[in-house]
């Protein structure tokens, strides 16, 4: 047998941690998982972690089902542990930006601090103008948000063969 000792022993960890130090990684050890912040004596602060928010927008034509766009974005949001603070949807079909309420009232909920993004199924649910797109993601950006589009790539293709079961 192979002996790896040299005769040079390790002493012990010499890394010192403050009694706060011990107690916050403790909280967030334990609230990493799951255990709920007033099981166990944790300082206040640590126990302070919020979910994030979002807000799904949706774009439709007058009659068109939003069921699945729907079911998808919140079903995404639940993946990532979002918190859905709200579904505004727009049912006039795709004009441009400045003309939907719906959006105008999903942006606000970021300028309100109701939500840090606001989440939608497709980019043309947005516009399907790079230049209108653009100027709504920087508006959400500069209101301390940002914009995600779930499947921008998959949209394009059912827009372009002028399907709408998606």
């Amino acid at each position: 047998m192979v002996s790896t000792e040299h005769g040079h022993r390790q002493g012990p960890n010499t890394v010192r941690r403050t009694e706060g130090d011990l107690r916050r990684r403790q909280a967030l050890a334990d609230a990493a998982t799951g255990i709920p912040p007033g099981d166990v004596d944790v300082p206040a602060e640590a126990a302070k972690i919020e979910r994030f928010r979002c807000v799904i927008y949706l774009c439709s034509a007058p009659n068109a089902n939003t069921e699945a766009p729907r079911k998808e974005c919140t079903e995404y949001a639940k993946a990532f542990g979002w918190e859905i603070t709200g579904v505004v949807e727009d049912h006039a079909g795709l004009l441009p930006p400045d003309g939907r309420e719906g959006l105008r009232q999903a942006v606000d909920r970021i300028k309100d601090g109701e939500a840090g993004a606001v989440l939608t199924a497709w980019r043309s649910m947005i516009s399907p103008v790079p230049q209108e797109y653009d100027q709504v993601a920087r508006e959400i950006e500069s209101a301390g948000g940002f914009l995600h589009v779930i499947d921008s790539a998959g949209a394009e293709e059912v827009l372009a063969r002028g399907e709408t079961t998606r």
